[in-house]
């Protein structure tokens, strides 16, 4: 630890100079994301209206962004994204399977139900302690009524967030199946129409549900390439796949800015290679942080916003559980990758690194909302030394 403490201090202060550079192209560089959105060319999506969500229809996905409210009652929660993701379960006709770290929504038991009811084959990976030993009984209900149910039953989390529908279909993102998830949380939710997508995922699925491997135990090949009209899609697998380096990969490919929102923001490493990159490319850095332990001690915002990165505290009342990384405004890192040493050592993950104007022009979109919302640290609770 201590070499590394001492390293890190010299990247610091080596920075010192470029700190306030840093600082003065983040606020003034780039402009707005509605400015960066209105040079772009004409998007190829059409909106699908929810009451609490905002949905993308392009061609081969859905992306959908919650709105979440805190004012409202719980009773009143209704036309979120587990409306949506109910819809297609109910359009389903031969196969699903859902790998689920979480579900206390009744609308997707109910589904699900509906589905093995119609006589197709349903099958559950979920994770043990926050899954069917949750105090929420939506899961042990589903197993009771004859659903295939199977549990990782060790310590690391099993923490994907999937459905495969019809081996077709594949739904991935930061979404947990509960009612704060819908509701309460920012998150998103992308939907792949594609064959190659769901033979992915599908592998994956069957890794942990047929033959037990959760974990380092994982065999599945790590990460694919998955063409989509006007883009690509990298899918990838942890902890099996070097996850880390391949987030590493992608910030030193940016040239003007990197943006992030985050729930957990633990991993050293990815934040000392933010910073470092900033250093060398004259690169932007502003991140949004999950306000409840933003400044604990193993928080990154406190390295970062000595360094001179643009970071701020988040502005919803009840949890920031995005996952995301957009660089240079075109390519968006997402799914249920925290960033954290957990993650990228023991649990099991999926993490899309996506090449996709439209799709990046959105999370972009859905960053700024974020953005605007935030504060920054208050003076005083920040102690750079």
């Amino acid at each position: 630890m201590a070499p590394l403490v001492i390293g890190l201090l010299m990247l610091l202060l080596g920075m010192a100079a470029f700190s306030a550079r840093l600082l003065h192209l983040g606020r003034t560089a780039r402009g707005s994301a509605s400015e960066l959105l209105s040079t772009a060319e004409p998007a190829s999506y059409e909106p699908i209206s929810l009451a609490f969500a905002r949905g993308y229809h392009g061609d081969g996905w859905r992306l959908y962004f919650n709105e979440p409210d805190a004012s409202i009652q719980r009773e009143a929660y209704t036309g979120g994204l587990e409306s949506a993701l109910a819809a297609a379960i109910d359009d389903a006709t031969r196969t699903l399977d859902i790998a689920v770290f979480e579900l206390n929504s009744e609308l997707l038991r109910d589904a699900i139900a509906r589905a093995h009811d119609r006589g197709l084959s349903v099958r559950i990976v979920a994770d043990d302690a926050h899954g069917i030993r949750n105090e929420s009984p939506h899961l042990r209900q589903l197993q009771e009524a004859g659903i295939a149910l199977r549990t990782d039953e060790r310590a690391g989390l099993m923490h994907n967030k999937f459905a495969i529908i019809d081996q077709r279909r594949v739904w991935t993102g930061s979404w947990n199946y509960t009612i704060n998830g819908s509701f309460r949380n920012n998150n998103n939710a992308l939907a792949l129409d594609s064959p190659q997508a769901a033979a992915a995922y599908q592998a994956e699925f069957d890794e942990m549900f047929e033959r037990g491997e959760f974990g380092k135990r994982s065999r599945n090949q790590g990460s694919l390439t998955l063409a989509l009209d006007g883009g690509e899609i990298d899918i990838i697998f942890a902890p099996e796949a070097d996850e880390l380096r391949l987030l590493k990969a992608e910030i030193a490919q940016a040239r003007q800015s990197i943006r992030f929102m985050s729930f957990v923001f633990s991993l050293e490493d990815l934040a000392i290679a933010m910073l470092r990159h900033a250093a060398y490319a004259e690169v932007t850095i502003e991140g949004v942080f999950e306000h409840r332990n933003s400044l604990a001690s193993w928080s990154q915002l406190p390295m970062l916003y000595c360094a001179g990165a643009a970071v701020r505290q988040d502005g919803n009342r009840y949890i920031l559980h995005h996952k995301v990384i957009i660089i240079d405004d075109h390519t968006v890192i997402a799914g249920s990758f925290n960033f954290s040493q957990s993650a990228a050592e023991s649990n099991d993950e999926n993490i899309l690194i996506i090449r996709h104007a439209d799709i990046a022009a959105l999370y972009l979109e859905e960053w700024r909302r974020i953005w605007d919302s935030a504060e920054q640290p208050a003076p005083g609770t920040v102690d750079c030394g």
